[in-house]
């Protein structure tokens, strides 16, 4: 779980992958310290995949290496937030915006504590690990950041209680199952 928060302790080992996703070529830096340093994780794929083109004001929220805003921004040629609390995947995001040559906005923000406007999408593969009441916060707060006719878009794994986390954002928020795809769910939550 460091990895979230700090990786003061662990050696930088920088490397570049090649990733490519809906036919469009990225080279990424990944390094040491960082969620899915190997390559593009597939919740991530997933969720890349199947949330179509998305325009407007975006957050890239718990950006890590930056696979998600740099996509949004190099295919739909936006500007893109992108928020971290782990410095390492802050640098890495900036050097990915740098080597795709995309313009994005990476900043850090301790879940929402830096941001200051509502946006027309919120896009992320949450940090599981992080236990569930944080998680729900993080989940429960981007509604709060969103527009009148915002969507926030998210992935997650059935086995990290993805049935129980559509359960309870139903109560408060509109809730689509975008996809399922090999025990991924992809979510779309908007206010009521």
């Amino acid at each position: 779980m460091a990895h979230y928060f700090t990786n003061d302790d662990v050696k930088s080992e920088e490397r570049i992958i090649k990733v490519i996703i809906n036919n469009t070529d990225f080279k990424f830096i990944t390094d040491n310290g960082v969620f899915s340093k190997n390559g593009l994780d597939f919740g991530t794929r997933s969720l890349l995949e199947n949330i179509g083109n998305i325009d407007g004001d975006i957050l890239d929220f718990g950006c890590g290496w930056g696979p998600i805003g740099i996509y949004i921004a190099k295919v739909n040629g936006t500007l893109v937030d992108m928020v971290d609390i782990n410095e390492r995947a802050l640098n890495l995001s900036k050097k990915n915006a740098d080597l795709n040559r995309v313009l994005v906005n990476v900043f850090k923000s301790d879940i929402y504590s830096n941001i200051d406007k509502k946006y027309d999408y919120i896009v992320t593969n949450p940090p599981i690990r992080v236990g569930k009441k944080v998680l729900y916060k993080i989940i429960g707060d981007s509604l709060k950041h969103l527009k009148d006719n915002g969507k926030l878009y998210f992935v997650i794994n059935k086995n990290q209680g993805a049935k129980s986390l559509l359960n309870d954002l139903e109560k408060t928020a509109k809730v689509e199952l975008v996809k399922k795809n090999k025990g991924f769910y992809i979510i779309c939550a908007q206010n009521r």
